[in-house]
């Protein structure tokens, strides 16, 4: 990629990167894995190999459909690993809007159920360097995405020296599907088939990305939205434990988007039957038997449940308890998440504003009032989108004090910088995906919805990335060594060093630092939203006693 980087991002590169990446020299030859070699290529930044469309798993496909992840069948010879594999079976372009990265783009190369392969970008010359390694999972609300996509592409992260993996996992209902007849085979669980694909890749990169130059024993997952909510699940998922390291999760944990209770396995398969008898194809063979376009049309993706084996409880529970796995994490949000929000329905008036307020705020009227206080309809417009935006970071914020209390490292943030828009589209400030960009260090990339920043205001322009080199330079130093911290980098505290509305900022202009989170008053209104909608219900000690 042809970027343009500020003497400051240039020299900060140089003091921080790995001495296996200094020159030219790359990866070359074909690498050796458990299932036979694969040939990558030069990747975009000099020094950096890129491997593509490895089958980390068999082909989800016939009696395999809606089966969780089986070993990658082995080949012979040496298999080329320069184009991206197809990706999983989603709404198909360009008949959609917004674009999808993942099918809308050049390095769309196919879509089929025959879709679990992985992509690697790495700056080492030989095996066995242990290098950080970074997994990417994406966001789309459970329904879409891809490792494919541009803005995913791990040149960047990898020349600051760290193996950078993207991989397909089952969207919608074929990653989400649960059925009495799955349950039965699968011991009493069904469901969550993309959380198996997750875990079947970083139980691949144990056995062998030391022989691309990562270390096995430090892998970090990363992900934005569904991807972080999955990243939540993940790091709480008995079925998980051991299979990663660290987390960072931008924009979504184990509840989602918001604050609720987890659905059940039971719950999906009556969903699934409902569905199935519309269509007369109730049996799993019937089902199995239908083409894919036919699952798509008249099936909808469950996300993520309690399916009763990778996640054998909601997760809100397994937090409270300590439960979950013990990893490093790093999670946080976006100021403006829900500004994408004001572009459906109607203008928001104050009357509109006050006959929302029960559904809203249930039995908390009162302190949702002291929250967002609003007594015209421009204040009413003002307060619209941003329930959605503090929900998210009271979530992120709770998943950060209950990783802190099982002793790891764990890190809070709050991402408030500002991009620039192109004349004519909405400035949705620091909006849902705003931060991927720079989390990458991809201005030059084309972005994923809804926060469609400015390519040609943000590439090559010295402030954008400069903030980009400073972002994308914390999450590799987390990934390294748990800690994001380093040379030439604002501090960024630690959750002992936080006060209970203080946070990580993360701006540009030098405005990175420990700093304001939202008020007190929004704090109150969700912890006890919290009690009521999920701690009450499942038997959890109110107000996080």
């Amino acid at each position: 990629m042809n970027r343009v980087k500020s003497f400051r991002a240039a020299l900060a590169c140089a003091v921080l990167a790995m001495p296996a990446i200094a020159g030219a020299q790359s990866l070359s030859g074909p690498v050796q894995t458990q299932q036979g070699k694969v040939q990558g290529a030069p990747g975009k930044v000099e020094g950096v190999t890129v491997f593509k469309g490895i089958p980390f798993a068999a082909p989800p496909v016939g009696d395999l459909r809606w089966a969780q992840p089986q070993q990658p069948v082995k080949w012979n010879g040496v298999r080329d690993a320069t184009k991206f594999g197809d990706v999983c079976v989603q709404p198909p372009a360009p008949q959609r809007f917004p674009p999808n990265g993942a099918t809308d783009s050049p390095n769309f190369t196919g879509m089929s159920e025959d879709c679990l392969t992985l992509n690697i970008w790495t700056p080492a010359k030989k095996a066995g360097e242990k290098l950080p390694v970074m997994v990417w999972l994406y966001g789309g609300a459970y329904n879409e995405g891809g490792g494919n996509a541009p803005f995913s592409e791990g040149d960047n992260l990898a020349a600051k020296g760290v193996v950078m993996v993207t991989f397909n996992y089952r969207v919608g209902p074929f990653g989400f599907f649960s059925h009495p007849e799955l349950t039965a085979a699968g011991g009493g669980a069904s469901g969550n088939q993309a959380l198996g694909d997750s875990i079947a890749v970083f139980k691949w990169l144990k056995e062998n990305v030391a022989q691309f130059g990562g270390d096995p024993n430090n892998i970090t997952l990363f992900g934005e939205s569904a991807g972080a909510a999955m990243n939540g699940g993940l790091v709480g998922a008995a079925g998980a434990k051991g299979t990663f390291e660290r987390a960072i999760a931008q924009s979504g944990a184990w509840m989602g988007l918001g604050i609720g209770q987890m659905p059940k396995r039971e719950d999906m398969e009556k969903r699934t039957l409902e569905a199935a008898t519309k269509i007369n194809a109730t049996s799993l063979a019937a089902l199995r038997a239908l083409p894919a376009e036919d699952i798509a049309k008249n099936f909808r993706g469950q996300g993520m449940i309690v399916d009763g084996k990778i996640i054998t409880e909601d997760l809100s529970i397994t937090f409270a308890n300590g439960r979950q796995n013990k990893v490093d994490v790093i999670s946080g949000s976006n100021a403006n998440e829900g500004s994408f929000t004001s572009s459906f329905g109607p203008p928001t008036t104050l009357a509109t504003w006050t006959q929302g307020e029960g559904m809203r705020w249930g039995s908390h009227v009162d302190l949702g009032r002291a929250a967002y206080p609003a007594t015209t309809d421009a204040e009413a417009a003002a307060q619209a989108p941003m329930p959605f935006s503090d929900t998210l970071a009271w979530h992120m914020r709770l998943f950060a004090d209950s990783q802190a209390k099982t002793g790891n490292k764990t890190w809070t943030y709050w991402f408030t910088h500002e991009p620039p828009y192109d004349e004519g589209r909405p400035n949705l400030g620091a909006g849902h995906t705003a931060e991927i960009p720079y989390a990458f260090d991809n201005l030059a990339a084309p972005r994923t919805y809804p926060a469609g920043s400015s390519v040609t205001q943000m590439a090559g322009n010295a402030r954008e990335e400069a903030f980009a080199d400073q972002v994308s330079q914390y999450w590799v130093n987390f990934a390294r060594t748990g800690n994001p911290n380093g040379p030439g980098l604002p501090h960024w505290p630690s959750m002992a060093e936080l006060g209970p509305n203080e946070t990580m900022i993360l701006d540009a202009d030098n405005k990175s630092g420990k700093g304001p989170w939202i008020t007190p008053a929004k704090s109150d209104l969700f912890q006890a939203m919290y009690d009521d909608r999920v701690a009450t219900p499942l038997g959890i000690a109110a107000g996080g006693d």
